[in-house]
């Protein structure tokens, strides 16, 4: 699993690289890691429709959308997510009549690498996660049913294509954490919409497991084991083999839905939108594509927020993914990157030489996709900025008949109530010097001791009264006024109502 952007930053990862290099250990032993049978389903047919990667219209029609998306960064990116979800425990809003923790109300959740593992639970259990998801997996020992050891059999199973087969994490996870769940059980329960991020290493994209994806490939991801999509979504290079997926395109009719030949034919269509439709039509019209080969999702993607930029990239209507009853009925959005990964170092600073090759090529690495990291957020926020105003230009053009026909009333109708609130909950919003700096030294590892964890958990709970967005969003719910830093007081009423919003930046 991966720091924010950064590849291979295990520390058995690292360790099995640099022990390669330095012995040279000859290719013709690198033949002993197994790569495990694919497990998705073969369909022998799918729906030739136009398949929405959110089916956001399975959300309840309210007010209010909430989504959350988990960077990677191993246990340390699933404690500090779960710290996220357990603040937002204590802040309830009411609904109707129904008065329910806020966390009851996330509509999307995203994962990448180890912020996928406490998504896909997330999703999975909903509020209950929240009793048992430290005990199972953040403060158990993971590593401990991997070969996490130097070894000459070790190094051999590295340069052969990964250390740790299909016989590691996805049997760990599945016994002690997800039990046999599959996409469908998440999918049947309509709240939160999952997305699991792993990457495409022949395409060189984000694969997000979602039902276009698995539909183009004909393939059945109801029956799609949660565990082997989060093993792939955190499948680490040289720590980690290959997670495989099997393409059946020939055993279905499946058709490519409108907007792929949109974006393939215009040559202004975003980039990203571009290469996931070549992704698309690869898996449909290559013959020599059989399998589909991933690994730690942090590498195309790994603040997890391809999903929710397609959705909108490829969307023919200005309130689409939503359905228009539930852009009519929408006053606020929430949208929270939650970053796990660590602050610069300086240990490059303090001498004139010393440092390896392999020191050297890791940290041009981490430059070169931080960097990526850092422009994928700023045009998320931007895409977001942009969806909230068609939106509201929408709702300003619809009839009055129609309005009526959708919200059952016209009583409190303002076409332009309607805010977006897009922010990062990151370590650097932890104001206590010592505690950040004990966050920093934290290593992205599958294996943390038990302090290490509650700190980042509580780590996550500071930064999350000190995030703007969330603040101001709670605000618009009826919280308690912004005090004298222009933070909203989270001590609020248990059972706010929603007070009239009020509007403001979010940042």
């Amino acid at each position: 699993m991966r720091s924010q952007g950064k590849t291979p930053r295990s520390v058995f990862a690292r360790r099995f690289a640099r022990t390669a290099v330095v012995c040279g250990v000859p290719l013709a032993v690198a033949s002993c890691t197994t790569i495990g049978d694919p497990l998705n389903e073969a369909i022998t047919s799918a729906p030739n429709q136009q398949l929405d990667a959110m089916d956001a219209g399975s959300i309840p029609v309210d007010d209010t959308i909430i989504g959350l998306s988990f960077s990677g960064g191993g246990t340390r990116a699933a404690a500090f997510s779960f710290g996220v979800l357990k603040e937002m425990a204590t802040v309830n809003h009411r609904e109707g009549a129904e008065s329910r923790p806020l966390v009851d109300q996330v509509d999307f959740v995203s994962g990448v690498s180890g912020g996928s593992v406490t998504a896909a639970y997330f999703a999975l259990k909903g509020s209950a996660a929240l009793n048992d998801f430290r005990e199972r997996f953040l403060i158990a020992n993971v590593e401990g049913s991997l070969r996490t050891s130097v070894t000459p059999t070790n190094v051999a199973r590295l340069i052969g294509g990964g250390v740790n087969d299909a016989t590691g994490l996805p049997v760990w996870l599945n016994q002690n954490l997800f039990g046999g769940a599959t996409f469908g059980d998440v999918l049947r329960k309509r709240r939160p919409i999952l997305w699991v991020n792993a990457s495409d290493i022949y395409n060189r994209n984000p694969f997000i497991f979602d039902r276009e994806t698995f539909a183009a490939l004909c393939s059945n991801i109801d029956a799609y084991p949660l565990a082997n999509a989060v093993a792939a979504s955190a499948a680490v290079p040289l720590a980690f083999a290959p997670v495989v997926i099997q393409n059946h395109a020939k055993r279905c009719d499946y058709r490519m839905p409108a907007w792929t030949a949109g974006a393939l034919q215009n040559t202004n269509a975003p980039a990203n939108l571009k290469s996931y439709a070549n992704g698309l039509q690869r898996y449909r019209e290559d013959p020599t594509l059989n399998f589909v080969k991933l690994l730690d999702g942090g590498l195309a993607d790994n603040f997890g927020l391809q999903g929710f930029s397609l959705a909108r990239a490829r969307a023919q209507d200005p309130y689409a993914p939503l359905t228009p009853q539930q852009a009519v009925n929408l006053k606020r959005l929430l949208f929270l990157v939650v970053d796990a990964g660590r602050p610069v170092r300086a240990d490059f600073q303090k001498t004139l030489g010393g440092h390896s090759g392999f020191e050297l090529v890791m940290a041009a690495t981490d430059t070169a996709i931080d960097s990526t990291v850092r422009l994928s957020f700023d045009s998320f926020t931007s895409s977001m900025t942009q969806w909230q105003n068609e939106i509201i230009r929408y709702r300003c053009g619809l009839p009055a008949a129609q309005v009526q026909r959708m919200r059952k009333t016209m009583a409190g109708w303002n076409c332009r109530d309607i805010k977006f609130y897009v922010g990062k909950v990151a370590f650097e919003q932890v104001n206590d010097p010592e505690l950040f700096n004990q966050l920093a030294e934290i290593k992205t590892s599958l294996t943390l001791p038990a302090d290490q964890v509650d700190r980042l958990i509580e780590a996550a709970r500071t930064a999350m009264r000190q995030n703007p967005a969330w603040n101001n969003f709670v605000h618009s719910l009826g919280g308690r006024p912004l005090d004298t830093s222009g933070h909203a007081t989270l001590t609020m009423s248990r059972s706010s109502g929603r007070g009239a919003p009020m509007r403001m930046s979010t940042q």
